[in-house]
Order: C-alpha cells, then sequence, then structure tokens
C-alpha cells in the first residue's frame, strides 16, 4: 500500500477557487474543525504565506492535507 505524502492526509479541502490564500484560509479552517493544535496551524500559515508564487502556495498545501 502506498503511504500518502501529506502531513494530515485524514483532512481534505475541496475549494473551486485559484486565490491560493482562499485556500490556505479553507485549510486552516479544516484543521481548526479536526482540532489541529494551534501550533501546527500557525506553523502550517507561516509556511504557506512564506511565498508568493501561487503554484508555491499550492504545493505546500498539497504536502500538509488532501486536496480535491
Amino acid at each position: 500500500m502506498k503511504k500518502s505524502m501529506t502531513r494530515h492526509p485524514g483532512i481534505r479541502v475541496s475549494l473551486e477557487t485559484a486565490n491560493p490564500y482562499a485556500l490556505v484560509a479553507a485549510i486552516r479552517e479544516e484543521f481548526r474543525r479536526a482540532r489541529v493544535d494551534r501550533e501546527v496551524i500557525q506553523r502550517f500559515s507561516d509556511e504557506a504565506l512564506s511565498q508568493e508564487d501561487p503554484p508555491e502556495i499550492r504545493r505546500i498545501c498539497k504536502e500538509w492535507v488532501t486536496l480535491d
């Protein structure tokens, strides 16, 4: 069985916008719903928002959760 490459494979986010900041916000909300530690949410946010390139932000998001 192939191991998931995401840090939180049980968390799935589906968003129909190309806006990378909306994606980051949606992931943060799903993390809160899943009761992920605040420190983890902050690390994700810092990593994702340290980028300016939308494809890079999306790539980082894919490392953290499953994107539909």
